[in-house]
């Protein structure tokens, strides 16, 4: 029987490789859902460098095993192996092919990041303050970080100071984001700031399919905020602003990891970014803007509040039954609150 040429058995067996890493590197599925437009510059890097490294591992596994096979000991083989002190060409090739494979991934590599921006950042930003007053409970959650902040004093630091990080494509400098935030880091929690209308909140809203620019800065140690699912990870220095600009893509809620070990309870600093349809974000910051208000009234209101204030501010809620209609009208007019009908 005629023997099969080498040739043919290394045609075969290098269709036989591509098409295997081809395949995996296109179903890996070792990567979340993808909620960005950076999301799919990230994932096709990810899945060239996983074609790649299936095929460099059947290459290498396949030769390993092939040769534990093919010259194993015989039994009764008691002869030294041949005296093989190299081979140049093959050296040659299996440096030449490593080189030619990072070379090409760098190179690759930097195309993505300046796609994403990541050469774009820096200059100087103004976009509002740090201070703004907080709803609900954000009032107590975030009274250090904003005491921090000395009055007259803007904290501003983006206004005057060279920004680092990935922010838009070089298509997208030109334009300005529709949502800014201004995002703190402290031990253990993210603060997120929208300036343009007061908002404070532990969770960052966005609204799909809009540009929104992140300003990072951190206020103690060095953190990182990270979102999976948008491939994108910024570290947040003390002193120094950072910028992240992305396009979310896909309405839900993702988790946001601090990425950066930051102290003992680092695990723990975590939160979330929810994604809404335009109208769903539109109808969030009305809410919350207009229970700022409402907390802001309230808060001066008890400040120092008098009979008429108090009666005013309680009358809508109270029963409406007869006798207490009677005694808050009888009440009114000890006081001279004239001004507070109690008639429904």
């Amino acid at each position: 029987m005629k023997q099969i040429p080498a040739p043919f058995w290394t045609l075969v067996l290098g269709i036989a490789v591509t098409l295997i890493s081809l395949w995996v590197g296109q179903n890996h599925n070792l990567l979340p859902i993808q909620a960005s437009e950076q999301a799919p510059l990230v994932d096709d890097l990810f899945d060239v460098m996983v074609t790649i490294g299936t095929a460099l591992f059947i290459v290498v596994q396949g030769a390993i095993i092939y040769s534990m096979v093919r010259f194993r000991q015989r039994k009764g083989d008691e002869t030294d192996g041949l005296p093989i002190e190299g081979n140049l060409p093959l050296e040659a090739f299996w440096t030449a092919i490593p080189s030619i494979i990072v070379v090409g991934l760098g190179l690759y590599s930097v195309v993505v990041f300046q796609e994403m921006g990541g050469f774009s950042p820096g200059g100087h930003h103004g976009h509002g303050t740090m201070v703004a007053m907080a709803p609900q409970q954000s009032v107590i959650d975030v009274a250090p970080l904003l005491a921090q902040v000395g009055e007259g004093e803007s904290a501003d630091v983006y206004s005057r100071t060279q920004v680092y990080g990935f922010g838009a494509s070089p298509l997208m400098q030109l334009n300005q984001p529709d949502v800014t935030v201004n995002v703190t880091g402290m031990q253990y929690a993210w603060i997120f700031n929208y300036p343009d209308t007061g908002i404070i909140d532990g969770e960052l809203h966005v609204p799909v399919g809009k540009d929104v620019q992140l300003l990072i800065e951190a206020k103690d140690v060095i953190h990182s905020f990270w979102v999976p699912q948008f491939r994108l990870k910024q570290d947040a220095l003390p002193g120094e602003p950072a910028e992240l600009r992305f396009v979310a893509t896909r309405e839900g809620t993702y988790p946001v990891v601090c990425a950066e070990l930051c102290g003992a309870y680092h695990g723990g600093m975590r939160t979330q970014v929810i994604v809404h349809s335009p109208e769903e974000y539109a109808d969030w910051v009305a809410s919350r803007v207009a229970e700022a208000s409402s907390t802001t009234a309230v808060a001066q209101t008890l400040a120092s509040p008098t009979s008429a204030e108090y009666l005013a501010a309680i009358a809508p809620d109270l029963a409406t039954s007869p006798v207490q209609i009677a005694q808050m009208n009888h009440a009114q007019m000890d006081h001279g609150l004239s001004g507070v009908s109690m008639d429904r």
